[in-house]
């Protein structure tokens, strides 16, 4: 098994994202991952992108439930705070029935 290294910021962010889509964790894959240290004059936390896919019949539902009001959504995360996420590109449907979907967030240390 493949494992991608990441924060532990970044790592319950997937969790939540995932648990967003309502379907079983296996059936959204993460595709990519990238965060990078930020900070402000009086914060300090970290961007992400991510990308995700969620293959097979239904995957329509599950991307409709991870991005709807995305924006305005409340995360428990443990130790940070979601301050922005959005949908960056999709829900984009594959030829394969797919769905890709690429999300950027910004979180900062509680």
């Amino acid at each position: 098994m493949l494992r991608i290294a990441m924060s532990p910021t970044a790592s319950a962010l997937l969790r939540v994202l995932i648990e967003r889509g309502g379907a079983p964790p296996d059936r959204i894959l993460l595709m990519g991952i990238r965060s990078t240290d930020w900070q402000s004059l009086t914060f300090i936390g970290e961007r992400h992108e991510i990308q995700l896919r969620i293959p097979g019949a239904g995957s329509g539902a599950v991307a409709e439930r991870l991005c709807a009001n995305l924006a305005e959504a409340e995360f428990e995360i443990p130790g940070g705070i979601v301050v922005d996420i959005a949908v960056s590109r999709g829900p984009t449907r594959q030829a394969d029935g797919a769905v890709l979907i690429d999300i950027e967030a910004l979180t900062i240390e509680e």
